[in-house]
């Protein structure tokens, strides 16, 4: 039975960038595919990979039932196709970026889902959000206060967590090598 990895971790914590680590490293023989995020921003806004909506169209592909998954978090819409429905009934392993506001929900639709918590000590990502300047300071605090809360209150039988604390390559390669190890666990 094919996972959905379902990666979660504060804002600057570097998701999308592992994600993109993940995507650039993975073997082609590895039946692993990649879900894009539907999301109500710009396409260019930030670092993921993502197919932007307006407001309208976002509210229109939920009502006609697009989404398997969809949340609202920090005044944005997101959303997770249904294709991802197909890869996993053929048996192939699904990598999306979630919410852990919505990890129960998700949890309840997918019972083989494996958390993966991108985890980052306070310093490192109180830099990390001071350097890419989308944020106020107030804002940064707040979001600091989140991913320490998060570090505590994330809970799942099946959570991985990844420390991404150093260059991006010591932690990428270490979320590939769960992703890939995983696999071989589910065929043996």
């Amino acid at each position: 039975m094919a996972n959905l990895f379902y990666v979660i971790g504060a804002s600057g914590a570097g998701k999308d960038s592992l994600i993109h680590y993940l995507r650039e490293n993975m073997p082609d023989e590895a039946p692993v595919l990649f879900a894009h995020r539907y999301i109500t921003r710009p396409s260019d806004a930030g670092g993921e990979n993502h197919v932007a909506l307006s407001i309208r169209e976002f509210e229109r592909r939920k009502e006609i039932g697009c989404f398997a998954m969809h949340w609202f978090s920090h005044e944005t819409h997101y959303g997770i196709g249904k294709e991802i429905n197909v890869w996993l009934s053929h048996d192939l392993n699904v990598v999306m970026n979630g919410s852990r506001g919505y990890l129960q929900n998700a949890t309840k639709l997918y019972p083989n889902l494996v958390p993966i918590l991108i985890s980052v000590d306070p310093d490192v990502l109180s830099d990390r959000l001071f350097a890419r300047g989308r944020e106020s300071t107030d804002q940064i605090q707040q979001r600091i206060i989140q991913a320490i809360k998060l570090e505590k209150d994330v809970k799942h039988p099946q959570l991985l967590k990844i420390d991404n604390n150093n260059r991006l390559e010591i932690a990428g390669e270490q979320l590939l090598n769960a992703i890939l190890n995983r696999d071989k666990e589910k065929c043996a």
